[in-house]
């Protein structure tokens, strides 16, 4: 399958949200429509508002932040135009509300429409800034932040079935957040993470100004692909390059980043009932191959004969069909399906990731498989890394993790009813199977990826919210021995912080007559 890769240029926004009094809220829309120019009813929803529910319900993914006594927002703000970003910035900071950015809705932790702070705050939903415009002839696209990665793949599509982009596999979630955390996909062992594809970008920065690349400078846009969104002001838009058993799992481990970089074999591993009728340890090998089926079996023979792939086992597709193919709830649809953004059920659940450096010696699986048994509904997912993700610096965008680093690994449970049992039992297991995977994992630091954001890492002080100290103890495992940088760059565009929120990149600010860390 010949593709061509499409560099991205990708325009990101914020989100606010809070609930406080009636004249705090007044003011604040009387403040945005003094900036904006037109009346506020056509894109600004308060709690009054019969709309505020369904729009605010419509992208939370999941459904532990959504329950009688999640903080809801001030008020939504559906900007329809990057003036309305600027607005929303320039008001909440004037009223030291804090803002929030909604892209896509999947954040882990439910930070781009919740907070765990009693300040107010209120919810900027991107979802009408999500115009793409494809331009084939030089390879690039132009991408707003609040368009869904199934919006991006159809039209990349619709333009030419030569072009593709090397992002995730689950076409709701938004583009502004896949790409601030880097972007993991099938194809990143070719091409890199969907933020190494990443050449230009608009943001609106703390102050209201709108800038690109060249405005914002190298320090700014290094920050923005990797270090995580909502630390460093509302990016609306982006532009990208595009391009065109247990015995089985423990070889997976030693080969999978070291095969050709045409082939991503991903492992999903999950509970399921045998023949007998009783509950065992499925292991799946999902596997994409740039290549035709002939090319495909050569090289899954010479590294990976213990699989036993054969011709039936495999279909040859476009890239566009293979998006539908890897999605649960897109295969065997029409690719229209992608510009769908509710199409995934929502559930209950939590995740937790980590990295792994060596492989799990193969005598211990078992024993991690019967802690998976001990979970209702849990899914351990891995990815390989290796191939271009081995070749690139980790200095050269903010995402740290390459060289070094086999496969990233994903945990998941997921629960079905709204019950402090059900909720306990979930988290408690969750706990105790990352408590258990210490020893099996990365180190110094115990690396985890960012987009799969965990609150239980550590936290900003709402009292404190410039404590970098305090920041390091989850900064350095998102982050590693990026995280410094990112906080020197937001010491220098956001010295106030205005940009806060639970895990927020804090302003690091180095004084020549001072020594150690603080304001000047």
């Amino acid at each position: 399958m010949a593709q061509t890769l499409l560099h991205l240029f990708v325009l990101l926004t914020a989100l606010i949200s809070s609930a406080v009094s009636d004249p705090l809220s007044d003011n604040f829309l009387q403040c945005l429509s003094n900036n904006s120019n037109v009346t506020t009813t056509d894109f600004v929803f308060s709690q009054n508002d019969t709309e505020y529910s369904p729009i605010l319900e419509s992208t939370i993914r999941n459904l532990r932040f959504s329950t009688p006594t999640t903080p809801k927002p001030l008020a939504l703000i559906i900007p329809l135009k990057y003036s309305h970003v600027q607005s929303a910035i320039l008001c909440s900071k004037q009223l030291k509300f804090q803002i929030r950015i909604r892209s896509g809705g999947h954040d882990s932790e439910g930070l781009s429409y919740t907070s765990s702070y009693e300040s107010s705050f209120v919810v900027l939903d991107l979802r009408e800034l999500r115009s793409i415009t494809i331009e084939s002839g030089q390879n690039t696209a132009w991408v707003e932040t609040g368009a869904t990665l199934g919006e991006l793949y159809y039209w990349v599509s619709k333009e030419s079935q030569n072009l593709g982009f090397p992002a995730g596999i689950c076409p709701t979630v938004g583009v502004g957040g896949h790409i601030s955390g880097g972007g993991y996909g099938n194809m990143m062992r070719k091409y890199g993470l969907a933020a190494d594809n990443v050449i230009d970008a608009r943001i609106v920065d703390a102050n209201g100004r709108i800038l690109d690349r060249k405005s914002m400078g190298e320090d700014l846009f290094w920050a923005i692909r990797g270090g995580g969104g909502g630390s460093f002001g509302v990016v609306v838009a982006w532009k990208t390059i595009e391009e065109g058993g247990s015995s089985l799992f423990n070889k997976w481990q030693y080969i999978s980043h070291n095969v050709s970089r045409d082939l991503f074999m991903r492992v999903i591993i999950k509970p399921a009932l045998n023949e007998s009728g009783n509950r065992t340890i499925e292991v799946k090998f999902s596997s994409m191959f740039l290549g035709n089926v002939d090319k495909l079996m050569e090289t899954v023979t010479d590294g990976f004969p213990e699989l036993g792939l054969q011709e039936k086992d495999c279909s040859e597709m476009s890239w566009i069909e293979t998006v539908l193919y890897f999605d649960d709830y897109t295969v065997r649809r029409s690719i229209d399906v992608l510009k769908e953004r509710n199409s995934v059920p929502k559930s209950y659940g939590i995740g937790k990731s980590d990295y792994v450096k060596e492989p799990i010696p193969e005598e211990k699986l078992e024993e991690i498989w019967k802690w998976c048994l001990e979970g209702d509904m849990p899914v351990l997912v891995l990815e390989p890394l290796g191939g271009k993700m081995h070749e690139i610096d980790d200095t050269r965008i903010a995402y740290p993790f390459r060289k070094g680093y086999l496969y990233n690994l994903h945990y998941v449970e997921k629960w079905e009813d709204y019950s402090t049992e059900s909720f306990e039992k979930g988290i408690n297991w969750m706990r105790k199977m990352y408590e258990n995977m210490t020893p099996y994992v990365a180190k110094n630091p115990r690396a985890t990826y960012v987009n799969y954001r965990d609150l239980e890492l550590g936290e900003n002080d709402n009292t404190d919210n410039t404590s970098y100290l305090n920041a390091m103890k989850w900064g350095s495992k998102y982050f590693g021995d990026n995280f410094k940088r990112l906080a020197m760059v937001k010491g220098v565009v956001d010295p106030d912080n205005f940009f806060f929120f639970e895990q927020s990149i804090p302003p690091l600010i180095m004084c020549e007559e001072k020594s150690g860390i603080g304001s000047c």
